[in-house]
């Protein structure tokens, strides 16, 4: 009998085993083809949304009222341009899409195809908004992918359609097919190589992008610590020296790109004295560093070494994306241990509460992260290109579509700039780390509810009392602006100096300090100060004209104490003493 048992019983786990790798390897092959998004997840947003629509009859009575007039006027707007009368067109172009930016959009058939299609996604959006019964979640995610089967089969896609195709071949016989074939299959071929390195357009590492001088003072087995040679005139910089955290899931080295845009050669010219985390590249033996051990591999151990280096000086914190967000972490966790090491705080589009975290929400969910978890289990990672592919579909027309007509349509092989460069070398996450990264601070949005534990008690953002400075950005995907701006509610007792600017995630950050186009509003809400809602904030501040970096840098000053004499690089006395040139190692894993 006991025999029998012990033989069912091996034959149940063997079965038990063999079922779970059935389950992981269907679930991870599905979500690389997805990027991640559970078929599951889309068919009940589907189904959702479609059986409230069925139910809804009004709703549905709206719709078809819109459908006739909207052929109506496409009809009357066909018939004046068909005439060659002046026709107003019946359809906006979303604010910065530029497909149909080409003046032939303008001319006969063009504008008709162009116009009806805009109409259609007018009324795409009509159909997947406004339904009573719809879960938030479900309406966003299936409005999210109408707009993205809908942009799939633009007209601006098409050869036949699109008339800078049409007139680029004519006036070139070809020649722009024939250089997108061949840019076609240089691709395909690049694609295929294992452990290929991005195309970065003649950029280099060291050279044209992370070329400030420094050196690497401490290295452990997640960063290397960069200390920056001073550059003021008079050989004075301020006392209390400034330590970046960049995000882990992009190079640090888009706070040093060209020398006009390098934020790291602005501020040694400013005299302050910069640190800098460069994290290195995971790979299968760090699947379980987690979000708590970044914390204290990454920003604690260099933040005690920029104190031995710079002894009794309180230091000035900069976090950009998932490293604000890691900073303001730490900031909660010294303000509840009484650490006060910290002069001021500042973050670049760095969210603290993620219950509206913009149009990332559509790959957040119980079961797109249970997919993601077989997708990373296999190499104890997740890849960079897939976080570039993912991140590149929340904008398609900008990063996918309009690249791939202007590739392999047109033959374009546009010049990369410095940001383009950067954005091509991508780094990968740690499996721990990501799923903290997306079930905590996401979908738990544990540290806004005050329920995320470091060392195993709560931290409080409302703990924090250090002088803060957040920036956020007007075209932000990844990190929407008002969003970013939820601050306010969770830190009241702070010194809280707020700053938007117009731009995206990057090139709103990475503008240099003198820039043409570039406008932001900046106010400060003193400690206990009452609520003001993000949109009255944003009517009533002034707008100044010009580049953030300048009041951002005043602020820092104002914020800092007295000048010293600049400080040598390390400190050979206390164990640090320089072990490379900067940009290090790390950066080029």
């Amino acid at each position: 009998m006991s025999t029998e048992a012990n033989s069912q019983g091996q034959s149940s786990d063997a079965v038990a085993g063999l079922a779970r790798r059935l389950d992981h390897q269907l679930r991870s092959k599905l979500s690389r083809l997805t990027l991640g998004m559970s078929p599951a997840h889309v068919a009940g947003a589907g189904l959702d949304w479609a059986m409230h629509l069925a139910m809804s009859p009004g709703k549905q009575l709206k719709l078809a009222e819109s459908g006739i007039l909207k052929t109506m006027a496409l009809g009357k707007y066909a018939f004046s341009a068909a005439t060659g009368r002046d026709a107003e067109p019946v359809a906006e172009t979303p604010p910065h899409d530029r497909r149909f930016a080409y003046d032939g959009w303008q001319r006969w058939p063009y504008n008709l195809i162009s116009q009806g299609y805009l109409l259609s996604r007018e009324w795409w959006q009509e159909a997947t908004r406004d339904i009573d019964g719809v879960t938030k979640d479900h309406e966003a995610l299936v409005s999210f992918l109408a707009h993205q089967m809908i942009d799939a089969v633009s007209p601006y896609n098409l050869p036949l359609t699109n008339p800078e195709v049409i007139d680029s071949t004519r006036s070139e016989a070809g020649g722009n097919l024939q250089r997108g074939l061949r840019l076609l299959a240089q691709d395909v071929k690049s694609s295929i190589q294992p452990e290929r390195k991005p195309d970065t357009g003649g950029f280099e590492v060291g050279e044209d992008l992370a070329a400030s001088p420094g050196k690497v003072i401490y290295r452990n087995r997640l960063i290397e610590l960069i200390q920056y040679a001073p550059k003021t005139k008079r050989g004075k910089v301020l006392a209390e020296p400034l330590l970046f955290v960049p995000p882990w899931i992009m190079k640090f080295y888009i706070l040093d790109l060209s020398p006009a845009k390098s934020m790291v050669r602005y501020l040694v010219e400013q005299g302050h004295t910069v640190f800098m985390i460069s994290w290195k590249n995971p790979d299968e033996g760090d699947a379980g560093l987690g979000l708590n051990d970044y914390l204290k591999l990454g920003f604690m151990e260099a933040l005690d070494v920029v104190g031995a280096v710079v002894p009794e000086q309180k230091v000035n914190a900069v976090g950009y994306c998932a490293g604000g967000t890691l900073l303001s972490i730490a900031a909660a966790v010294m303000a509840r241990d009484g650490d006060d090491r910290l002069n001021t705080v500042s973050t670049f589009t760095a969210q603290t509460d993620c219950s509206e975290p913009g149009e990332i929400k559509m790959f957040l969910s119980d079961a797109q992260l249970s997919m993601l978890k077989d997708t990373m289990s296999r190499d104890g990672y997740l890849d960079g290109p897939y976080m570039a592919a993912a991140f590149n579909a929340l904008n398609a027309n900008a990063l996918v579509w309009q690249p791939l007509v202007e590739r392999y349509m047109l033959g374009k092989e546009p010049k990369l700039i410095d940001l383009m460069a950067w954005n091509r070398d991508v780094t990968r996450v740690p499996y721990q780390l990501h799923y903290d990264w997306l079930q905590k601070v996401y979908l738990e949005n544990a540290l806004a509810e005050d329920h995320y534990a470091v060392d195993g008690r709560n931290i409080h953002l409302s703990d924090i009392r250090t002088p803060m400075f957040f920036v956020g950005t007007t075209t932000d995907h990844v990190a929407p602006w008002k969003s970013v701006y939820k601050i306010h509610r969770l830190a009241p007792y702070a010194e809280l100096t707020f700053c938007l600017t117009n731009g995206g995630h990057n090139a709103g950050i990475a503008c240099g300090p003198v820039h043409p186009r570039r406008k932001h509003q900046v106010a400060t809400r003193e400690p206990g100060e009452g609520y003001v809602h993000p949109d009255l904030w944003r009517s009533r501040t002034a707008t100044t004209e010009g580049s953030w970096w300048p009041t951002w840098n005043k602020w820092l000053f104002e914020n800092s104490g007295a000048k010293v004499s600049a400080r040598t690089i390390g400190a050979a006395d206390e164990g640090y003493a320089p072990i490379c040139d900067a940009p290090g190692t790390y950066v080029h894993l």
